[in-house]
């Protein structure tokens, strides 16, 4: 029951307290370690880890009371339950005041001090559960989550890696789906915060009315339904990093508030007068056109120019060339293995279906994709039958012409289009050449000149 936790410090300097103690302990599966005295004991807590000391008020040399003072000093997190003989209500306010989180007076019933010490055991699980949670949050967003070696990732990278050490404010702009949380997360991961809180709040999802109660706390009777003072994420991410997604939905008058704690982190709750400062990093993200959004009256110019110290722009997915199949086959060993499959590498006509395809939803949309093949596909390899058709999907791609092939000459972009209605024709026929040929009025032999000069190359039957 207890194997996992470090050995309880028993620190009397009767021999026959910490036998007796220590047998009490070790019956409920405690470990223990002992010291006759304060001095003895400090010198044992530089190397041993231990989750509790119990230590008596009387000791000779230092006293229990003495010893209290200095651990709070080196090691203020460690808690000390202390025994005495000689209890009285001051003494035990002494004690208390001097840092030990208990008090028992002699003599006392073993279920009294094992009570106690239960309790410190639960504290020292739910630290370490915390400690995990912080762990696992670091791991959940570093650098190494941003996968793909296209120019415009590894140039982002390089970017977070000088920004991240430093305090400034970071605007994230552009399209859903892009990685825009995972950039603010590799900031905070490496940045001097990284130890303390990570808060992320999606400005769209909470209803205006709340979002300022949310971000900054209110006082009990500000509103309806406010029974009770209200901490805000703000105050409770004093120290740390603050993440405020899709921030173009934000009203103008709680912009107007934002701006105004981006001066100098002071701001005062909904319903409250006293003026409250906090030390936080802001990170903003939005997906809007941020220019559009300004010109129209609905984000204030001068609330972009302070979140935009420093600014990204995450590439859409369809402008990182070959980053598609390096991510396909990322989510793909990620997904066979959560569904236990041995799905090692998709066939020729299904990695061309992936290249071509416009992915409006970017990576979230070839993470949903995958997801999907892996659940179809029966085989050890992702044929496109087990793909989407990506019919709606080309739609929303379509619907205007992308930056990137905007950008190339009008050779590649007719390629481009024939590369995609040949893809699609083939998909609708099971790829097979002849009854494809036929519905694009081609001879086979035709559409497999035009498949070669565009590198579409098919698995040999």
């Amino acid at each position: 029951m207890n194997k996992n936790l470090p050995p309880i410090l028993i620190v009397d300097d009767e021999k026959n307290m910490r036998i007796s103690l220590a047998t009490v302990m070790k019956d409920e599966g405690y470990e223990t370690i002992a010291a006759e005295s304060a001095e003895e004991a400090l010198e044992m807590l530089k190397t041993e880890p231990c989750f509790l000391v119990i230590t008596d008020a009387r000791l000779g040399g230092m006293s229990g009371y003495e010893f209290l003072k200095e651990m709070s000093k080196s090691k203020p997190d460690l808690p000390i339950l202390m025994i005495t003989a000689y209890a009285t209500p001051k003494l035990a306010v002494e004690a208390i005041k001097s840092g030990a989180i208990d008090y028992l007076a002699k003599p006392f019933a073993p279920e009294e001090l094992l009570h106690a010490v239960a309790r410190c055991a639960e504290r020292h699980a739910l630290i370490q559960e915390n400690l995990a949670l912080k762990n696992a949050s670091k791991t959940s967003f570093g650098l190494e989550k941003i996968i793909g070696e296209s120019a415009g990732i590894n140039s982002m990278r390089e970017l977070i890696k000088t920004v991240a050490p430093t305090n400034a404010t970071v605007l994230v702009l552009g399209e859903s789906g892009t990685g825009k949380e995972l950039i603010a997360g590799a900031i905070h991961a490496l940045s001097q915060r990284r130890e303390e809180s990570y808060t992320r709040i999606n400005c769209a999802a909470i209803p205006d009315q709340l979002l300022e109660s949310e971000l900054f706390g209110h006082e009990k009777g500000a509103f309806t339904g406010a029974i009770k003072n209200k901490v805000g994420r703000m105050e409770e991410a004093d120290g740390g990093t603050v993440f405020l997604d899709e921030i173009g939905d934000m009203s103008r008058p709680l912009q107007a508030k934002l701006l105004r704690f981006l001066e100098d982190g002071t701001f005062t709750r909904v319903g409250g007068n006293q003026e409250l400062q906090v030390d936080v990093r802001l990170i903003a993200a939005t997906n809007r056109d941020i220019v559009e959004a300004i010109r129209g009256n609905q984000f204030r110019e001068d609330l972009f120019h302070r979140l935009n110290v420093v600014q990204f722009t995450p590439p859409a997915l369809r402008e990182r060339g070959e980053d598609v199949i390096t991510l396909a086959k990322h989510f793909l060993k990620f997904f066979s293995m959560t569904m236990n499959k041995t799905i090692d590498d998709f066939t020729d006509e299904a990695t061309s279906l992936l290249r071509t395809h416009h992915w409006p939803g970017n990576v979230r949309e070839l993470r949903n994709a995958i997801e999907r093949c892996v659940i179809l596909e029966t085989g050890e390899q992702i044929k496109p039958s087990s793909l989407p058709d990506f019919k709606v999907e080309s739609r929303l791609g379509n619907s205007e012409p992308s930056k990137a092939k905007s950008d190339t000459s009008l050779e590649e972009q007719l390629k481009e289009t024939e590369r995609d209605i040949i893809l699609q024709k083939l998909s609708a026929t099971d790829f097979n050449i002849e009854t494809a040929a036929e519905t694009l009025q081609l001879k086979p032999h035709d559409l497999r000149y035009r498949m070669h000069q565009l590198k579409l190359e098919l698995d040999s039957d």
